[in-house]
């Protein structure tokens, strides 16, 4: 939905923008809607156009809410290793896209590598590690694109969580992607090592 800016001579017209028009801006206009839009979870394709994504259902929220917070006892206790990150935060990946995964970390070198202005509003980074939990609104190959656009990017390990289908892709570099059905849990592998996420929280 766009809204025209109001003069006095005329009143506030809402337009609705059907799927088949995309509508792009600019690293610059991105960044501007976003400062004015905090209550939207706002995406920008490599090519500019605009994804806007509702505020999440209470049971999607619940369920980030847990994988975040899993995230963050790990980084915690494990002497608080690089950044990690909830789902407001946005990354400006190499290929230009702007991404916010639901849960993601940055190793402390690649972080500490980055300049003040590289850091920014959103970062100038894609994370070693990203996870995107599947909600009733997504479709199951918008978020593979997205996996897959991450481990382009740079991205060591990603998983894809869909609580639908009880169901886990994992994503890495050069590899296949890896299909898991009903798991109990999950591990961080090399990337995170000692993280492992309890998925029982999530299915449930």
């Amino acid at each position: 939905m766009v809204q025209t800016p109001a003069s006095p001579e005329t009143e506030t017209l809402l337009i609705e923008l059907p799927k088949s028009i995309g509508l792009y801006v600019t690293q610059e206009q991105f960044a501007a809607l976003a400062a004015v839009n905090r209550d939207l979870r706002l995406e920008r394709t490599a090519q500019g156009e605009l994804i806007v994504n509702p505020p999440t259902g209470w049971e999607t929220g619940r369920r980030n809410w847990s994988i975040s917070g899993e995230l963050y006892l790990w980084w915690r206790n494990a002497g608080e290793p690089g950044e990690a990150f909830d789902s407001s935060t946005g990354f400006i990946l190499p290929n230009g896209a702007t991404r916010s995964p639901d849960a993601s970390w940055v190793s402390g070198e690649r972080w500490q590598a980055l300049t003040s202005a590289q850091k920014g509003t959103f970062a100038n980074i894609c994370p070693d590690f990203v996870v995107e939990l599947r909600s009733s609104s997504d479709t199951l190959k918008s978020l593979q694109d997205k996996l897959r656009e991450y481990i382009d990017n740079g991205a060591k390990l990603g998983w894809l969580i869909d609580p639908q289908q009880r169901r886990v892709e994992i994503y890495r570099r050069a590899k296949d992607v890896e299909v898991l059905e009903n798991p109990a849990q999950l591990s961080g592998e090399a990337v995170l090592p000692g993280f492992v996420l309890n998925l029982q929280r999530v299915w449930n």
